[in-house]
């Protein structure tokens, strides 16, 4: 059995893992990052990349569709081979070479293979030809392992073989008929892309009574209404209760009302579970399979002397790929600073008691048409954390730049706001091309800008950004 020593391992070498192993890394610490799968992880092969990559070419076609004189220009179908070999692409055709490239520029070490913990500090990784190799670190390791699809215990499903995200994003030809199991991101992107790429039939089953439920009401309301214009079928409050591949090869299933929906493929897009179930959590005391409680600068609560830090999805404060990226470059600072001995992490842009963007100032972006983009706090959400809010809404239509963009622009807008501060704790934003926008909103959001001081922040005119100046028009100012 080979055995090395580092001041710090990482296990997961997804977009968290790379980010705390090359803060770790400048901040002086040799550090070695094991990876099972392909460098880069879920997103760069089977989510954010492969997905967005999925949905551009149909929402810049619409886009060009959407404005008299393109639209006369625009009279082609959709080139679906293109659209995926351009996947194809942004997938790195699932090679992790540049990937690994970059590892080596950074100097960072890669261990290929499965990683377990193996006691505290410790780590050892089995590669596939049953070789093992024995890690031990001086500082920290770092868990960074990401999630999967969860599989929800319907009768029949795991035996039907069903997409998950991962098949979904990077499967090479559209089925005639595709069922969806979920009503969030994952679920409503992918009908979006599969059925702007041929798919015929495309129904969504939401056991909850709307779409996008942790969104503001009406985020999915109106991706519903376009969804039904574009002949996407939703069914909401839809309990699923079997699922069977038949000897056609088809799918059935058969709801809690006698219901039954027909399809050649099942998506399931039910939701996220840890990816802790076999990283050798029995071995330091902890249950497998669960998620990681951490504390204010990323240490799992659970674990004495503080060597085991917990980033990204596995701490389940926010599930996103840019916010894991965040708490990466937080907990490599904050590994770093306290391998120097400085206990103070206020030299740091991370402190124990900062006021972190992964609590009340996520942002997230649905590349749906149309789209939808949100930061902070939902009008619900500040209500229930004791906040006294009013929010504002605006058409976003009403504004000269959304005419320009495109023609008989349809959007809708609404501004939470803190009263006792005067201070924006939440935006969502839905209508073409808003992701873009919502960066404007993240700031004001977390640097808690006044609504008096940012009246002074003026939009350049005629861009959408004039909401901005509406929106403060509607609240009074």
């Amino acid at each position: 059995m080979a055995a090395r020593t580092y001041d710090v391992i990482v296990i997961g070498a997804g977009p968290t893992g790379e980010n705390v192993a090359a803060r770790t890394v400048r901040g002086g610490l040799s550090t070695v990052i094991v990876e099972s799968e392909l460098v880069g992880g879920e997103c760069s092969y089977w989510a954010c990349m492969p997905s967005k990559a999925l949905l551009r070419s149909p929402q810049a076609l619409a886009a060009a569709r959407a404005v008299d004189g393109a639209r006369q220009g625009a009279t082609g179908a959709l080139d679906a081979a293109a659209v995926l070999a351009r996947r194809d692409r942004f997938a790195s055709h699932w090679k992790d070479d540049g990937q690994v490239q970059w590892l080596d520029a950074t100097k960072i070490d890669l261990v290929r293979g499965h990683g377990r913990l193996a006691g505290p500090r410790r780590v050892a990784v089995t590669a596939a030809d049953g070789s093992v190799v024995e890690l031990t670190a001086r500082h920290a390791v770092v868990l960074a392992t990401g999630t999967r699809a969860a599989m929800p215990p319907i009768p029949g499903l795991a035996e039907t073989k069903p997409w998950t995200s991962r098949e979904a994003t990077s499967a090479h030809a559209a089925p005639r008929r595709l069922v969806v199991l979920g009503g969030g991101v994952v679920a409503c992107e992918m009908a979006t892309a599969w059925h702007a790429l041929g798919t015929a039939e495309v129904t969504i089953l939401q056991r909850a009574a709307r779409l996008l439920p942790t969104t503001e009401p009406f985020a999915g309301e109106l991706l519903a209404a376009a969804f039904a214009a574009r002949g996407i079928t939703v069914r909401l409050n839809a309990n699923t209760t079997g699922v069977a591949r038949q000897a056609d090869g088809a799918v059935a299933v058969t709801l809690a009302d006698g219901a039954r929906v027909a399809a050649d493929q099942i998506l399931v897009a039910t939701g996220r579970e840890p990816n802790t179930d076999d990283v050798g959590l029995d071995t330091i005391g902890l249950p497998a399979g669960g998620w990681l409680a951490v504390d204010p600068s990323l240490r799992v609560t659970a674990v004495a002397e503080g060597w085991l830090y917990a980033a990204g999805d596995l701490n389940r404060r926010a599930l996103l790929t840019h916010m894991g990226k965040y708490q990466a470059r937080a907990c490599g600072d904050v590994i770093a600073a306290r391998a120097a001995g400085r206990a103070d992490l206020s030299a740091t842009p991370w402190s124990a008691h900062a006021d972190t963007a992964d609590d009340a100032a996520v942002p997230q972006v649905i590349f749906t048409e149309p789209e939808i983009a949100a930061v902070g706090l939902t009008e619900q959400d500040a209500r229930r954390r004791g906040l006294r809010v009013r929010a504002v809404d605006y058409d976003i239509g009403w504004v000269a730049g959304a005419k320009l963009y495109a023609d008989g622009y349809a959007g809708r807008a609404r501004m939470v706001v803190d009263e006792d501060r005067r201070v924006i704790v939440g935006m969502t934003l839905v209508g073409p091309a808003v992701g873009e926008m919502i960066h404007a909103a993240t700031i004001a959001v977390v640097g808690a800008v006044p609504l008096d001081r940012l009246w002074h922040a003026v939009p350049s005119y005629p861009t959408i950004s004039e909401l901005w100046l509406r929106l403060l028009e509607t609240y009074g100012l």
